[in-house]
């Protein structure tokens, strides 16, 4: 064979292997923390626990320890877009008409400005213009009619007997260290509404050592003048009581957060509609990003903040583009106020803790 055809076939091959070769995978490395161990780091970066043991020569994979630095082979760090379908409804549209400014459409949709520039990408929030299509996700808000009541006739003045209250009786008490709500309540044998009620208490889940609270004794209930938004549900039980566990609760469109079976905090959020429901399961958190931007079909969300991963593409995440909570608006994902998200991101959710979703 001559040179030239030995060039010219040597130079086609090339080309070939470069046709079919797969893409250089990417690698990266992580220094192991005290207490890690090699399935949790496996989780984290959403590679199989024996390819990282392979790329770094462990024969036994529990004999790792704090400071060995570990190669991570076929590390996918996030992608620039997400194609998630589970990540939001699809949205509504409002055509910008002649005259109106973002902070008009915001109230019209029952939505901040900021949510609105977030969810459209809009830098400068002075600049829109007429015929402009912006998302906008929730339906108008329609104001409600104003009823007016019918002339009642004139009665003579009736005279008026004076009954006194029912007395209560209360005592206080002095919240200890690691105590919850639901725990003084039992120790009275009372409802913990109850106490919420007497003591103002809009989050059952927020009280501090030190702080000192009424304990009605004797009553019901109903004693109590008016509600308060705690006295509307009761918590979710957790099932692990030792370590961590986030409980996603559909019946009431509540996340909880656990430690060691105490219950730390808890959010209202939107979760899945009827037609596309939130999974339903015991999971754990495989992967955790700062941010993403996700897409799906006719729309586009720069920056989902606090994105967990519990099950394949459904995740607990930040949400700045609706904030009607307690309603489903969701493909399947968890929609959380952001700075509730962030919480969670950043003070009690790891990669691998535990994620329970039920009715």
């Amino acid at each position: 064979m001559s040179p030239r055809k030995c060039l010219t076939l040597l130079i086609t091959l090339i080309v070939l292997c470069l046709m079919v070769a797969p893409a250089a995978a990417q690698q990266s490395t992580h220094t192991i923390q005290p207490g890690e161990n090699l399935f949790r780091i496996a989780l984290r970066y959403g590679v199989g626990m024996d390819a990282i043991a392979r790329a770094n020569g462990i024969t036994d994979p529990t004999r790792i320890f704090a400071g060995q630095q570990l190669i991570i082979p076929n590390y996918d760090p996030a992608p620039a877009v997400v194609e998630n379908p589970m990540i939001a409804i699809e949205p509504n549209y409002h055509t910008v008409q002649r005259g109106e400014n973002l902070n008009g459409i915001a109230r019209l949709y029952g939505l901040t400005v900021q949510q609105l520039m977030q969810s459209n990408n809009i830098s400068n929030p002075n600049v829109i213009y007429p015929g402009q299509q912006l998302m906008v996700w929730n339906a108008p808000v329609e104001a409600a009619p104003v009823e007016t009541a019918p002339a009642e006739p004139v009665s003579p003045p009736v005279e008026t007997v004076e009954i006194a209250p029912a007395v209560v009786s209360e005592q206080t008490y002095v919240v200890q260290p690691g105590e919850h709500l639901s725990q003084i309540a039992r120790r009275f044998g009372i409802s913990w509404t109850i106490i919420a009620q007497a003591n103002g208490i809009n989050n059952p889940n927020h009280i501090e050592a030190g702080q000192t609270l009424i304990i009605p004794t004797g009553s019901t209930p109903t004693d109590l003048a008016g509600t308060s938004p705690a006295a509307s549900y009761a918590p979710a039980a957790p099932t692990i009581y030792s370590g961590k566990q986030v409980i996603v609760d559909l019946s009431d469109s509540r996340v909880y957060a656990y430690q060691d079976g105490v219950l730390l905090r808890d959010v209202l959020v939107s979760t899945g509609l009827p037609a596309t429901p939130t999974v339903v399961g015991d999971f754990n958190v495989y992967v955790k990003y700062t941010s993403q931007t996700m897409s799906g079909p006719g729309y586009y969300l720069p920056g989902v903040p606090y994105v967990m991963y519990f099950y394949q593409g459904y995740a607990l995440h930040g949400t700045y583009w609706h904030s009607n909570w307690g309603n489903p608006m969701s493909h399947g994902c968890v929609n959380m106020p952001t700075p509730e998200a962030e919480w969670f991101f950043n003070n009690f959710v790891d990669v691998g803790t535990p994620v329970r979703v039920q009715y």
